[in-house]
């Protein structure tokens, strides 16, 4: 017989359940609230020219219990149940190599996603959660007894200026910590398919949008963003003011790259131009950009790379591209540059991760004339983000990176999104090493592949760059939605494998009805051995072995 959870908690605290074995085996309970068989969105008739919706028997469990995934998919929201799929949402938890320390259900604040940042003030460690409309700050110092220290939020639609994805770093000229936050153009709840006609309007809103479309640089003397000081602000277009609008271009997009000296570098369409983009919710193509943070006050802009094809006038190079006319692929940068040691101490490539328009390794050892050295063009994988993550955490040992893009249909409905092994020893000659293996349920889950286990099943992000500490030089950890977070050994970069996992429940029906974003993210404090999981009901605080003993303070 298998333990309660409660049982298993009693163990665990005991130390007579190994962490590597612990698991919680639970039937739903009777009365259990029962999902829908089909729930798919009833607008979503598909646009002209994006992939067919894959025909009945060409995907789902097979024999053995595995799941076949489609060839291609459009992306169509809602639900995409198939036979096998679980009726209700399973409250089991399953740990290997990992054991939970907290759980923190006030961390939620979307139930979608969230971005996360650090900063060490006075002996305490402050965590800031954050998203367009809000953000938590909580002090972690002691990780089993977090306490939030500051929030606010406001409506969608309100006049308040949207929070972006942010991060802190300590400035030694100003003495003083700088926190550097990027704003980009407002999409989720105005314009879901520019392809429709009736949706011009909204094409239009999105480009009056009034807000900063760059980003803005603050003086921090408190762990609360309420109390931060203004230092500069900068649109990424060149011919706009910071507070008139509207501006051109995208702003720019997920949590810009600046390690508190000289070089800053963000993602984002400078202007209307960078325009060929095929996914159907967005406007632009964004671009990697450089600036000069020398005086924090005075930010400088010093160059702008991108894939040819991004901008209107190489629609002939775009229309190389496989991908073009099928109105599905997100095209072009999600994330700024991924580099693995800043350009002011000898840092020489960062590495692109342009959707679908592949990889790139981009030599910065001069931001202001930054240059292509080598590129792959990847494997189709429609729907779902194709490429937006690059781990680089490996590359100065093993001359290896980790590339990834996300799922973003529900329920297995689209190709399963790999995370590649990409050999960059010759950096003008990048290629695929492996692929990191595809999680699988363990032994005495109600079901055989997590395609059953109902929301969105693949990587989403192996953390962001600005983790504190030095990274393992062994394992990645990456948030797998449905899977929960997954540690992966990578020692032989040709041959990884899963060495452990945290798989939470899904979320309380009772409590929240939106369960397609489960696991949605992790934050690793490398130097403290906590893993931080972000899910759609809350954050837990997961300590490894593989990681080494958990520390408190600092």
């Amino acid at each position: 017989m298998k333990p309660t959870t409660t049982l298993l908690a009693c163990l665990l605290s005991a130390g007579l359940v190994a962490p590597a074995l612990a698991q919680t085996i639970v039937p739903p309970p009777e009365g259990t609230a029962r999902l829908p068989v089909k729930e798919e969105r009833e607008e979503a008739k598909g646009t002209p020219g994006e992939p067919a919706r894959p025909a009945a028997g060409s995907y789902g469990l097979d024999a053995s219990g595995a799941f076949r995934h489609p060839a291609e998919a459009p992306g169509i929201g809602g639900t995409h149940p198939f036979k096998g799929s679980l009726d209700y949402l399973d409250q089991n938890s399953y740990l290997h190599n990992t054991k939970v320390e907290a759980r923190y259900p006030d961390m939620l604040g979307s139930p979608y996603h969230s971005w996360q940042t650090t900063v060490d003030m006075e002996g305490r460690r402050y965590m800031v959660i954050h998203e367009k409309s809000f953000y938590k700050v909580f002090d972690i110092t002691d990780p089993r007894a977090a306490k939030k220290v500051a929030e606010k939020k406001w409506a969608w639609g309100s006049n308040e200026h949207p929070f972006g994805p942010l991060t802190i770093q300590f400035n030694e000229k100003l003495g003083k910590h700088v926190a550097v936050q990027c704003y980009e153009v407002t999409r989720f709840g105005i314009l879901e398919n520019k392809y429709k006609p009736e949706q011009k309007a909204k094409i239009d809103t999105i480009r009056q949008q009034p807000i900063l479309r760059g980003f803005r640089v603050f003086e921090v003397g408190s762990p609360d963003p309420a109390q931060w000081k203004k230092l500069s602000e900068l649109p990424l277009d060149s011919k706009a003011v910071a507070d008139q609008f509207p501006q051109q271009g995208s702003g720019c997009g997920d949590v810009p790259v600046y390690w508190g000296g000289k070089y800053l570098f963000v993602s984002g369409a400078p202007d209307d131009s960078f325009a060929n983009q095929e996914y159907a919710n967005f406007l632009y193509n964004p671009a990697q950009m450089a600036f000069d943070l020398s005086d924090p006050r005075k930010p400088q802009r010093l160059s702008t790379w991108w894939v040819p094809g991004a901008r209107t006038g190489e629609e002939a190079e775009y229309r190389k591209n496989p991908r073009v006319g099928k109105k599905t692929a997100w095209m072009g940068a999600r994330m700024p540059l991924f580099i693995p040691r800043d350009p002011e101490k000898g840092g020489k490539y960062g590495y692109a991760a342009m959707g679908g328009m592949g990889f790139h390794v981009i030599d910065v050892s001069n931001p202001g004339a930054m240059k292509r050295v080598g590129h792959l063009d990847m494997p189709v994988s429609q729907a779902g983000t194709e490429g937006d993550n690059i781990d680089v955490s490996q590359v100065e040992k093993t001359g290896v990176v980790y590339f990834s893009g996300y799922p973003l249909n529900e329920d297995c409905y689209e190709p399963y999104k790999d995370i590649y092994a990409i050999d960059v020893k010759d950096p003008a000659k990048p290629r695929i090493l492996a692929t990191l293996p595809r999680p699988t349920p363990p032994q005495g889950a109600p079901f055989t592949d997590y395609c059953q286990r109902r929301g969105s099943f693949g990587p989403k992000r192996s953390g962001y760059w600005h983790q504190p500490g030095t990274p393992s030089g062994k394992y990645l950890v990456y948030a797998f939605y449905n899977a929960g977070a997954q540690i992966f050994d990578v020692s032989n970069p040709a041959e990884p494998k899963i060495a452990g996992y945290f798989v939470p429940p899904t979320v309380d029906p009772k409590v929240n009805q939106h369960f397609g974003d489960q696991t949605h993210g992790v934050f690793i404090e490398w130097d403290r051995n906590l893993i931080w999981v972000f899910t759609n009901h809350g954050a837990y605080a997961v300590s490894s072995p593989l990681l080494g003993a958990p520390k408190s303070g600092l």
